[in-house]
């Protein structure tokens, strides 16, 4: 981080005063001026110009700083102006975003500026903002995770701002080069990061910019490192779920015996048990792939306890009005919604169960027009 001379931060202290700012605040405004320098020193951002300050609370914005925070670090800034006799009017001054008019940056707006390049640079492609929107139509298509586009947008948003918006149809293979080297010698990210980085800009060339990398020779790359997992032994195993209480407990031992992800083992429905099999049959695994597991055979009795449990509720809603089960339906996957919304019976709903429901009803608009 930019370092700030002790002086100048002694100076900085003396207008927090002067404002009013508490005492036991001013270690906290500090921060947010370091940070501010830190912001403009990387991205070429002019320190003393007030256009910089929408788009550092944008920053801050994207890394999930709250609402307050982002307030106290506009705060901040605006006394560190006031330091040179510059006193900016945001309640005038707007800033555009996809070309659209934005509020005035002192309203700490909720809307995401875009990042255009510093002044100092000539490039300013007006057809960055679309390339978002065929990203995401690209990972749809492909029925990819929305975990990929985000990972995706991620790493294109840095590349946009590392190349300062050069022209689309300027980018090469030799951008690329030199985003990963940045990646790996100036921000020290790991192998794991450099490889989602790569994957990411590939997917942008081929699908968005309808090019081919060719190839990438003489990238500084961070080598994985060989990883030792820590396995629990079977006397730790059950230490553990002694001291679970229900349904945990029950969660853990499918985990633990049908090696399930935590996200596959909240998503069983009453369908998805074989109990005359003693198999367990997950749809839509990671990578959207199905695969069946057998069931422990000492978790048998606590499986039949925990379906009655769902019938007990099922019925419980049925009899308070709830008969078309529409507060099921609309948390099915896309494959069978349809189909349940056209003929949608109460034994259909039953099976299609959570195993392991929600301690309150959840209920949603979305069919409220076709129940009605």
């Amino acid at each position: 981080m930019k370092t700030i001379p002790q002086e100048f931060l002694d100076k900085f202290s003396n207008h927090l005063s002067k404002a009013e700012v508490p005492l036991n605040q001013h270690i906290f405004y500090k921060k947010w001026l370091r940070y501010y320098a830190d912001f403009c020193s990387k991205y070429g951002y002019e320190s003393k110009n007030p256009g910089s300050l929408p788009y550092f609370i944008n920053k801050l914005r994207e890394k999930n700083q709250t609402r307050q925070q982002q307030k106290q670090a506009y705060e901040s800034i605006l006394i560190y102006f006031s330091m040179y006799g510059i006193h900016p009017d945001y309640s005038q001054q707007k800033y555009a975003s996809n070309g659209e008019n934005e509020k005035p940056a002192s309203e700490i707006q909720e809307k995401v500026f875009s990042y255009p390049a510093p002044a100092s640079q000539s490039y300013d492609d007006p057809n960055w903002p679309s390339v978002y929107k065929q990203l995401n139509n690209e990972i749809k298509v492909r029925h990819y995770s929305p975990k990929t586009y985000k990972a995706y947008s991620k790493w294109v948003a840095a590349f946009q701002r590392f190349v300062k918006n050069k022209p689309l149809d300027q980018l090469s293979s030799d951008d690329v080069k030199q985003f990963l080297t940045h990646l790996a010698v100036d921000q020290h990210c790991s192998a794991s990061a450099q490889n989602q980085a790569f994957n990411g800009l590939l997917f942008f060339f081929r699908h968005i910019l309808n090019k081919e990398f060719g190839k990438i020779d003489g990238v500084v790359r961070a080598k994985r490192k060989p990883y030792i997992p820590v396995v629990l032994s079977r006397q730790e195993i059950d230490l553990i779920i002694e001291k679970l209480r229900y349904p945990y407990d029950l969660i853990v031992k499918l985990l633990y015996g049908c090696g399930l992800r935590l996200s596959e083992c909240m998503n069983i429905r009453m369908n998805n048990l074989n109990f005359d099999a003693r198999i367990l049959t997950i749809h839509d695994g990671k990578g959207k792939k199905d695969r069946t597991l057998p069931l422990p055979e000492s978790i048998l009795p606590e499986l039949y306890a925990q379906v009655d449990v769902v019938k007990k509720i099922h019925l419980s809603d049925l009899n308070q009005g709830f008969n078309h089960g529409w507060a099921v339906v609309i948390f099915l996957n896309s494959r069978i919604l349809s189909r349940y919304c056209a003929a949608c019976s109460n034994a259909r709903v039953s099976a299609a169960s959570f195993i392991f429901a929600s301690r309150s009803r959840i209920t949603s608009s979305r069919f409220s027009s076709s129940a009605s």
